[in-house]
């Protein structure tokens, strides 16, 4: 019934969490009454003092604390968890006289949370414990006695983590040598409390039986009590020996209770483990009281022997071992032979129950303590234990279980030894431990391979070493007699286990390989169990070597393990080294052994060819390698000549019999069916090549084999057993060398490889295996030598590298499976492993074929990944191996010469895309980084300078770069030019192809930023230069106008490569860089002159660094291209006197030119362009200069007409002469805007007849725009007209006055006239064209021509005669001038460049206020009849707002509102938001000239489209988050930072600056004018969204706009010129108030308007002020009717005033309210109450009865309810 969601009763105050309430008990102070603690029961310790009766002892403890203990107190666990978290926290943080104000309450409530059954709760009482000790130190000592008993405990929990925390807060109040100083201070009250927890308590005691469950009652007494026991014996451990007797007392009375002593039974086995541990402790520290309690502790301990939890078992054998020790007659007290011993059998022969690593190493101190009394008779009791011991290894776990596997078999070992040790001389104990035990025990081991990992070899090599030892130093005669005895009967009986383990046709491999095993171990004798590093202790006896000749055994043993790796191929030299260290006492008995296994597997394998006999064979001969052995094998066999075999051959098998043996049958064995793991054979013809006398014989051996009768897979076991060890290479290294071999090896590689090739089908392991010998014969080196002779060598690489330089012919699937992937496992093997050998000719051919691999793309070379990712490891680990050779210089190695033309060539071919240039850069940077690993430092300068082109070929690559460039630096006038250079195009190339000098810029580089970050110096000034070719590359791009994407990401590229001027320039000293690009500007110009500017700006080089690189000015004259494009390049970052200097060069030769001469680069072309460049950048103010150049330029029209281009076809005029038409028009520009002194009318005349005659021409050729001079042309004229346009249209009184007297006029009615009736039809014209992208050089012309149509006025943009564009059914009240105009340019907010749409918009903007005077005049036909009247703002606007909402749709659909979506500037969604807006802009406009009667129709037909909505969410996803100016973003100390709501947004054509901010300010100041002009509408909205939206709206309008828009409407009523008769209006700007105050006759009204805090959004309230002769009623109707005015009427207040008053007005003249809204004037069309009731004669708004009979669904009067008629 009582959930947590269930409501609460109203009034109920009561808290439902505990923690809530303690809380609210602090805070009532006194309210309730006796409270003095918490708790369940009587006994419960939760005591804290109540707030009343006890305020001189309460007054010591913080409230905050108070509540905190007070939450300690409750049952519930977080509660509990969250109080002790902060109490611990309070303890560090406050002082520390608050915190000591806690300690007398401390110890109750910390020795009852101490045993909380929450482990977590534990825990965090330790940690808090800790932090108290801490802040409060010594000041705890006075409670230490009631806290030490339950700390101990808490030291010793179950939970390990409380128990460490305990610990440490221990260890944090006492350092370790105080501790036990701490503990005997606390004795008696300790044991005390651990008395009565182990005595007294029971679950019920400890736990309210009530409240708490039996399973946690249980739990918690059970941890109790494992924690008393243990902290029992921390007592007793800590506790200095002085204070032991003073408590002997009260452990005699707690060991005298008898429950004490049956914690040894009690089921728990933490209980029981605890209580074993406390025993031992006991034995150890209070001795005589156990030896007291014998009767108990004896049968406690001893018959709990086979207890098998692992919990326990530890615990349990350690106090049976301190029981034997300190008890002496313990064994009294309890039956041995019939209670302990069959109990310690049982668990003995079950392998000790999965602990045999704990119990069996307690087995030999167990025995070695057991009197004679006991274990008589001693034969039946040592043949029963060690039987015992027996059976625990053959059961299952002890098998699968290496570590207790190996205790057994080392506690069966050491209780062998010890008992032979005791016994030695009684013959029927010697022959039981041998024959019964070890000889069984090893024979067990051997059956079962599992058991071998157990180091049992070892044991029994370290026994018989030890009784041979003791045997040959023993001087007693009986003793060493009774060894040798025990030592022969060994042997006899090992031999019959191993023959009968190897007499078996099919005997057990497993078997086999334990003797084989054995008999290594046997023979290496001093191994011992050193290797074993599991074992950590091992017992010695008092009768081994003394400590110096352990020693001494140490560092044998430590040999023998080193050499343990290869136990089957342990050379037969180190045996026979051994064998002289083998007793004589082990060494015959071995020999015997091993020759009579040898023969018996010998003939196992002649007469069943047994191939396991044949195994065992092979290890007994690489172990036991003797001319014994193989004459043994022999035996009487006769040596029978074989014709073919060579004289030596037949000699040295008759002198040797290990020969004869190899010849015999070791071949025959090698060439039967091929096995897979044939290498034991070959460990068999080392072993007899081992007995040969010499080398020569060897070698003489192996070369007749390998003529005919080894295979290839046996050679190379042959010649990897010989690289394994340097033993068996010695014993072939003539053969290896030799020419028999070499030759063979030569053929397998030329087979191979055009076998491969021709892919014929051959199993994969027939080819593998070549291979892998090929492989192992060239990268195998020993002594930094090859294995085969060198001359071999190179002639197969010459066969690998023939074959490789085929793979490119081949398919991708071809050479998945062709040879190329061993080829280069075999090279990469070979390279990495000739460290100290010179490479070949022939390999670096091989090498530079595989760098070509790597360094070309997937597509050329036809290879996989995982082929192309090997061959780079090749090829690199070969450059590596090349570059350490001493030395090796460039010129001596033919792979790096060879690489650097290929790079070269590759680079400068214009073959590569992207993707093949950066595979070729990945492949330089790895090479030139493997470079600058040589010693030699000159190495990579030289290898770049190989790769660097030379300066003729350089230019080859700039001249066969597209021109396209240029297009950019003609426009902006920093380039002039008077030819036609536009040659190579793009779309003439491959479109995916870099240009050659991209690439060979990009490598070169890439080189020198590897070369400059080791700082090597380059020589040859190539740094400078490489550096001048990048910049070309970099500044051809950055002047290309829309580069393809594949420039693009080459830039990219470079970044990321980190291949950038900056990072080149930071690493190298490239001081002669300004000098190499200004000779190379001087000589060519063009680009290199743009070069010289960007890097200016990017270096801020001062004007006297630039100057240092030219002495004179006269060294620029006579002017050529290179020249005039350095001048015009520098003009920027010239200073005045040497622009001065410049013009004064120029001016004399404008005089002179002859008409030829004028159009040349050195005539007044080239002389003017420079002129114009220093009058761009402002530098000349000599007025008469300039008019006096102006006159220069009347008298060239004089004297040479025709050059000038009026009113002409250019379709053939030359481009000179376009060329000095551009500049003239420029020069007129630049003069218009900086010259300020006053012009003559004949002058006027010329600019402006010329501007007109100019743009006359660029009207009629615009078929010609896409010729990069007439472009530039039509551009200029454009600008000139603009300049004149910009120029009358900022004209003041002022400047006016120092005009000529018509100018004025006659620019008006004529000239402005002519160009806005050129450049519009021009601007529809060119609009039609399909490439509509605004940085297309093809509409360059756009910027200059919209900003000029930009100043058209409005008188003359309605005279326009446009061609008649009407659109079929389209509504419209408007003229059809007017309607062809707007259908002509508002389609034009949607092309895709932006200077048309912002120059349509400032054209409609113009017309916007005359369109709503049409409709007025057509407002009659919207009258009453309509039931919601609605009306469309102009059609042509309308219609392109529904292709720009869908347009937007598809870009910012998906975006949720709130979201800000960032529009990338003059990209294709840019233009369609932008237009968009400006449409907006322009709907807004015209709504605001609108009167409002008709803003009422226009805004229903916006709420019918729900268009409004659809601008505001896009306005909310377009908005910045934080609007305010970058620039003043930072200034936070300004009260009122800009935003976009406060400042005007300028729309610039050619400002492209502020192009990121342009759609945000756009959105804010559209956003501004929709709240301010339809703030109804936006508020109907706002209101109508959903909670998000709502908002984020309400968020960001209150904080940015309402301010704004508040002031405003203040401010216009303060101003506002609006007068009302018979009503006064004031304006509080403060207190965003308007007071009304409406007079008429007698009765006074006043009414305050106040303005919300998110204004408009929220509801603006009306406040009542005077009333005086109006009646309640009709007050309030009045109140409420302006309040309906200002809200649903989009307007501003003033207009809601004016029409509330008018409302008034009529309702004195007697015009009766409508009797539904109760209003005169209807609050949204502002009609009168016409429609009247036939019956009651009552008159009502049309659009209030039309919603009256819809929402009642019936056609009756509202007032009479007769049908309405």
């Amino acid at each position: 019934m009582g959930g947590k969601n269930k409501q609460r009763t109203k009034g109920n105050l009561r808290p439902s969490n505990s923690g809530r309430a303690a809380e609210l008990l602090a805070k009532e102070q006194g309210t309730v009454p006796g409270f003095i603690g918490f708790g369940t029961s009587q006994s419960d310790l939760g005591y804290v003092p109540a707030i009343q009766g006890a305020e001189e002892i309460d007054s010591l403890v913080d409230s905050d604390f108070r509540m905190v203990l007070r939450k300690l107190s409750k049952k519930d666990v977080t509660t509990k968890l969250k109080a002790m978290q902060e109490f611990g926290t309070m303890c560090t943080e406050r002082d520390t006289e608050i915190v000591k104000g806690v300690l007398p309450y401390w110890p109750r409530i910390f020795c009852k949370i101490s045993l909380d059954h929450d482990r977590r709760v534990r825990e965090a009482t330790q940690q808090a414990f800790e932090k108290l000790i801490l802040k409060v130190k010594k000041h705890l000592a006075p409670y230490l006695k009631s806290l030490m008993g339950y700390w101990l405990m808490a030291q010793c929990d179950t939970y390990t983590p409380a128990a460490c925390a305990a610990k440490d807060a221990f260890e944090a109040a006492f350092p370790p040598s105080k501790q036990p100083e701490a503990i005997a201070f606390c004795k008696d009250e300790i044991t005390s409390v651990l008395q009565d927890h182990l005595i007294k308590e029971t679950p019920d005691t400890l736990s309210d039986p009530q409240t708490v469950a039996e399973e946690e009652r249980e739990a918690k007494f059970y941890r109790v009590v494992t924690c008393s026991l243990l902290a029992l014996k921390k007592l007793l451990c800590l506790l200095p020996d002085n204070e032991l007797d003073s408590l002997e007392e009260k452990f005699k009375s707690l060991l005298s209770q008898n429950k004490f002593w049956k914690y040894g039974k009690h089921s728990i086995p933490q209980i029981r483990s605890a209580y074993f541990e406390l025993v031992s402790a006991l034995c150890q520290r209070i001795p005589q009281l156990m030896k007291e309690e014998a009767s108990k502790v004896s049968p406690s301990v001893l018959l709990s022997i086979d207890d098998s939890d692992p919990i326990v078992c530890p615990a349990l054998w350690e106090a049976v071992l301190y029981t034997l020790t300190t008890i002496e007659d313990c064994w009294l007290h309890v039956n041995a032979k019939k209670s302990v011993f069959p109990k310690l059998s049982a668990v003995i022969r079950e392998g000790g129950r999965g602990l045999a690593t704990v119990i069996y190493p307690y087995l030999l101190p167990f025995i070695s303590k057991l009197p004679q009394t006991i274990t008589d008779p001693k034969l039946d009791f040592f043949k029963n234990f060690l039987t015992s011991v027996f059976a625990g290894l053959s059961t299952e776990r002890i098998k699968t279980s290496f570590s207790e596997c190996s205790a057994v078999i080392s506690a069966f070992f050491e209780c062998l030894r010890f008992i032979m040790q005791q016994n030695l001389g009684e013959e029927e104990i010697e022959e039981m431990l041998v024959n019964d035990q070890l000889i069984p025990f090893i024979d067990a081991v051997l059956k079962d391979p599992r058991l071998q990992d157990g180091q049992l070899f070892n044991h029994l090599a370290e026994t018989l070493s030890s009784w041979e030892t003791k045997a040959n130093v023993e001087k007693d005669d009986k003793t060493a007699h009774s060894l040798d005895k025990v030592l022969l009967n060994f042997w006899e009986r090992l031999s019959e286990i191993c023959v009968e383990k190897i007499n078996e046709p099919e005997a057990d491999v497993k078997s086999m390989s334990g003797v084989s095993d054995l008999l290594q171990v046997l023979q290496k004798p001093k191994s011992s169990l050193k290797s074993n590093k599991k074992k950590v202790g091992k017992v010695r006896f008092t009768d081994e070597l003394p400590e110096g000749n352990k020693e001494n055994e140490k560092c044998v043993s430590s040999e023998g393990e080193n050499s343990e790796g290869s136990e089957l191929m342990t050379e037969p030299s180190l045996t026979h080294n051994c064998s002289d260290l083998i007793s004589p006492l082990r060494k015959k008995p071995l020999e015997d052994l091993v020759c009579k296994l040898a023969v018996m597997s010998f003939n196992y394998v002649n007469e069943q060819k047994s191939e396991q006999h044949l195994r065992f064979l092979s290890t007994l001969l690489s172990s036991f390698s003797s001319t014994r052995v193989f004459k043994m094998l022999l035996g009487d066999e006769k040596w029978s000549i074989v014709k073919a075999k060579p004289l030596e051959i037949a000699r040295l098998a008759q002198k040797n019999p290990a020969v004869r043996f190899l010849y015999q049958k070791l071949i025959g064995w090698l060439n039967e069916d091929p096995r897979k793991e044939a290498g034991f054979l070959v460990d068999i013809l080392y072993s007899a090549l081992h007995c040969c006398d010499n080398n020569m014989e060897r070698k003489y051996v192996l070369d007749d084999l390998i003529e005919g009768d080894l295979k290839w897979n046996s050679i190379l076991q042959v010649i990897e057993k010989a690289c394994s060890s340097s033993d068996k290479h010695a014993l072939v290294t003539p053969w290896l060398k030799g020419e028999i071999i070499g030759e063979k090896l030569v053929t397998l590689a030329d087979h191979l490889c055009n076998k491969d090739l021709e892919s014929s089908v051959s199993s994969e392991s027939y080819f593998s295996e070549r291979w892998a010998l090929l492989s192992l014969v060239l990268s195998q080196h020993i002594k930094n030598d090859y294995l085969i002779g060198e001359v071999y060598v190179e002639r197969i690489i010459v066969k690998l590298h023939e074959t490789l330089s085929k793979a490119k012919e081949l398919s991708e699937a071809e050479n998945n499976d062709s040879s190329v992937s061993f080829i280069c496992d075999v090279a990469y093997n070979y390279f990495s492993s000739a460290k100290g050998c010179s490479l070949m000719p022939s390999s670096e051919d091989l090498l530079l074929t595989l760098f070509q691999l790597c360094a070309q793309s997937k597509e050329k070379t036809h290879l996989p990944d995982f082929l192309v990712c090997k061959l780079k490891n090749t090829w690199l680990c070969g450059v590596n191996l090349l570059i350490h050779q001493t030395g090796n210089t460039y010129k001596q190695s033919t792979f790096l010469c060879l690489s650097a033309l290929w790079l070269k060539n590759q680079v400068q071919s214009s073959s590569l895309d992207i993707k093949s240039l950066q595979v070729l850069l990945s492949a330089v940077d790895d090479l030139l980084n493997m470079l600058l690993e040589s010693e030699d430092t000159n190495l990579l300068g030289v290898y770049i300078g190989s790769v660097m082109p030379s300066n003729s070929e350089w230019e080859k690559m700039r001249q066969s770069l597209p021109m396209q460039w240029l297009h950019r630096p003609l426009l902006e006038g920093r380039l002039s030019l008077n030819y036609e250079c536009f040659k190579t195009d793009f779309k003439e190339q491959d479109t995916k192809k870099l240009p050659s000098h991209l690439c060979t810029s990009a490598l070169l580089s890439k080189m020198i930023l590897v070369a400059l970050k080791k700082e090597i110096v380059l020589e040859n000034n190539e740094l400078e230069k490489i550096i001048a070719e990048l910049l070309y590359s970099l500044q051809w791009y950055e002047e290309l106008d829309n580069p393809p994407i594949f420039l693009t990401g080459f830039c990219e590229m470079l970044q990321k490569m980190n291949i950038t001027y900056d990072n080149l320039c930071g690493l190298g000293n490239t001081s002669g860089l300004l000098q190499l690009l200004f000779n190379r500007s001087m000589e060519n110009g063009t680009l290199w002159s743009l070069i010289i500017a960007k890097l200016i700006l990017s270096r801020s080089v001062s004007s006297d660094e630039v100057k240092r690189h030219y002495r004179r000015k006269e060294g620029f004259f006579p002017l050529t291209e290179g020249n005039m494009h350095t001048i015009q390049s520098l003009c920027p970052f010239l200073s005045k006197e040497d622009k001065k200097e410049f013009i004064a060069q120029c001016i004399p030769p404008l005089l002179a030119w002859t008409k030829e001469d004028l159009c040349s680069t050195n005539g007044g072309f080239g002389h003017l362009a420079i002129f114009n460049s220093c009058l761009q950048t402002r530098s000349i103010d000599d007025g008469e200069l300039l008019h006096g150049i102006l006159k220069i330029l009347i008298s060239w029209k004089k004297d040479h007409e025709d050059i000038f281009l009026f009113s002409c076809n250019l379709s053939e005029v030359s481009p000179e002469i376009l060329g000095v038409n551009i500049e003239i028009i420029r020069f007129l520009s630049l003069f218009l805007k900086y010259c300020s002194s006053p012009l003559a009318e004949s002058e006027w005349d010329f600019i402006m007849c010329s501007m007109l005659a100019w743009l006359e021409t660029t009207s009629e050729n615009h078929a010609l725009y896409s010729v990069p001079l007439i472009q530039l042309f039509a551009c200029v004229s454009c600008d000139l007209a603009c300049e004149l346009s910009a120029f009358f249209d900022s004209a003041t009184l002022d400047t006016i006055g120092s005009l000529p007297v018509n100018l004025i006029s006659e620019w008006k009615e004529f000239f402005s006239q002519g160009i806005h009736s050129l450049l519009l039809p021009l601007l529809v014209t060119v609009t039609g064209n399909e490439d509509t992208s605004e940085t297309s050089f093809q509409n360059a012309v756009l910027k200059p021509m919209c900003e000029t149509l930009t100043y058209i006025p409005k008188d003359q943009l309605l005279s326009q005669k446009l061609p008649s564009r009407l659109v079929a059914g389209q509504k419209a009240n408007l003229p059809e001038y007017l309607q062809t105009l707007l259908n002509t340019l508002a389609p034009l907010l949607l092309y895709r460049a932006r200077p048309v749409q912002i120059a349509v918009y400032h054209m409609l903007y113009k017309l916007m206020p005359e369109l709503p005077q049409y409709d007025q005049d057509n407002l009659k036909s919207y009258g009453d009849e309509e039931e919601e009247p609605a009306l469309s703002p102009p059609a042509a606007l309308m219609s392109l707002l529904r292709t720009q909402e869908d347009l937007l749709e598809n870009v910012l659909g998906c975006i949720p509102v709130g979201q800000i979506v960032t529009i990338k500037p003059l990209s294709e969604d840019f233009c369609y938001v932008l237009g968009y807006l400006l449409t907006w802009k322009l709907i807004l406009t015209f709504f605001k000239a609108a009167s409002s009667q008709l803003r009422a129709l226009y805004s229903m037909y916006l709420r019918k489209t729900k268009s409004l909505n659809k601008l505001l969410y896009h306005l909310f996803r377009l908005m910045p988050e934080n609007p305010t100016y970058a620039e003043t973003a930072i200034e936070l100390s300004n009260k009122d930072p800009k935003t976009f709501f406060t400042e005007e947004l300028q729309l610039s054509i050619r400002e492209t600056a502020t192009l990121p901010y342009h759609i945000p300010h756009l959105a804010c100041s559209v956003y501004h004018m929709t709240l301010k002009d339809l703030p109804a509408m936006v508020r109907l909205w706002w209101n109508s969204s959903e909670k998000r939206v709502f908002n984020i709206v309400d968020r960001f309008t209150s904080k940015y706009v309402s301010n704004v828009l508040s002031f405003q409407e203040i401010s216009s009523v303060q101003t506002s010129t609006q007068l009302f008769n018979g009503m006064t209006v004031k304006a509080r700007a403060t207190t965003r108030e308007v007071m009304a105050t409406y007079t008429i006759e007698d009765i006074v009204i006043e009414l305050i308007i106040q303005l919300p805090s998110n204004y408009p959004l929220g509801s603006i309230t009306v406040e009542s002020g005077k009333r005086v002769g109006v009646a309640v009623q009709q007050w309030r109707n009045w109140m409420l009717q302006l309040s309906t005015y200002l809200t649903h009427q989009n307007g501003s207040i003033m207009e809601g005033l004016a029409l509330w008053k008018n409302n008034v007005d009529k309702r004195f003249e007697g015009v009766e309210d409508c009797m539904i809204c109760f209003s005169v004037i209807h609050g949204f069309n502002y009609s009168l109450p016409k429609k009247a009731c036939r019956t009651c004669k009552k008159k009502f708004h049309s659009a209030c009865l039309y919603k009256w009979f819809t929402s009642s669904n019936k056609s009756t009067c509202p007032l009479c309810r007769e049908t309405f008629f």
